[in-house]
């Protein structure tokens, strides 16, 4: 990379041209932002504060939660800023540290998906040995699996992304820093550094894939061996909120990551909306509106603070 390659200075297009739109677009991913920064650390503090909550599969749903604050503070702060602002420039340096965070939270929240899935077949399949397979340790080594196989990933990402020579337009035609409108702007031959990029999002990709996948056929036939059509129901309902999660997030990093070049089009910044901006926010009401533990878990803090309220309030009054 040439030493003046840092001076360089991008231009985000952003979502649209159109001003009217602005202002409006400015308050609707303001409150998706909001929503999606209460939610998640919602769940964060009520799995830390229920001890009801303190099993494998909800220490892994903080690290989730964490991982979609993240993921939605790279990308919406700044395009909050812009939506409102006339200069969209961004900095070299800004722009690479933008993609780094990115790819290293969205490779993250891949493999984090493959490990709840995991969670889920041994809780479903091997529930004697639960306790004993998925160890606190276990959980740890997983987590810490996950982060260090998103940050080698985010690093070869970037590398084939900003190792190239930037010397024509400057104009990004989108509203962060992603791999396909940066791969445009590179003036030397991209082919080597595509198809490693697009290895790696497909080993990434199928390998969580095939985790998933498999982990749900094993889930499915304990399933269908159950005598008892009460412990089928139970089962399946504590699945659906990661199968959902699943579909969501997997469905539009397929559409958008695993497509040919020629294909992109205008619908690429609709999924880059979703996945990066949307899904983030309803992931919790995912896990809370469908998971009986984490409504109960809620229903049970919002007695003790009501509880608590009241015997102050009484104390209060005695004095």
């Amino acid at each position: 990379m040439e030493g003046n390659q840092t001076q360089i200075k991008f231009v985000l297009l952003g979502i649209m041209d159109n001003p009217c739109a602005q202002t409006p677009l400015f308050v609707l991913f303001l409150l998706i932002y909001i929503a999606t920064l209460v939610g998640n650390f919602s769940i964060i503090t009520l799995v830390r504060v229920s001890p009801s909550l303190h099993t494998p599969m909800y220490f892994f749903l903080t690290h989730f939660a964490f991982i979609d604050i993240c993921y939605s503070t790279v990308i919406s702060p700044r395009m909050l800023a812009d939506l409102l602002a006339e200069d969209k420039t961004i900095s070299f340096t800004a722009c690479m540290m933008q993609f780094l965070s990115f790819t290293f939270f969205g490779s993250a929240e891949c493999h984090l998906l493959a490990m709840m899935a995991y969670d889920r077949h041994v809780a479903i399949c091997h529930p004697l040995l639960y306790v004993t397979i998925i160890s606190s340790r276990v959980c740890w080594q997983l987590i810490a699996s996950s982060y260090l196989f998103a940050f080698l990933s985010a690093i070869i990402y970037t590398w084939c992304t900003f190792g190239g020579f930037f010397c024509g337009p400057n104009r990004i035609d989108h509203f962060f820093c992603d791999i396909i409108p940066m791969l445009k702007l590179v003036c030397s031959d991209t082919h080597s550094s595509e198809m490693v990029i697009f290895a790696f999002i497909t080993i990434n990709a199928v390998c969580a894939s095939v985790i998933i996948l498999l982990s749900y056929i094993s889930i499915i036939r304990t399933i269908l061996r159950m005598c008892s059509a009460q412990s089928r129901a139970r089962a399946f309902h504590t699945c659906a909120s990661h199968l959902t999660a699943v579909v969501l997030f997997f469905g539009t990093a397929f559409f958008m990551y695993l497509q040919p070049p020629s294909s992109h089009g205008n619908l690429d910044k609709v999924a880059s909306i979703f996945y990066s901006v949307v899904t983030p926010m309803l992931n919790p009401f995912i896990y809370s509106l469908r998971n009986k533990e984490v409504k109960g878990a809620l229903v049970s803090c919002g007695r003790r603070f009501f509880n608590c309220w009241q015997h102050r309030r009484v104390l209060s009054s005695r004095k």
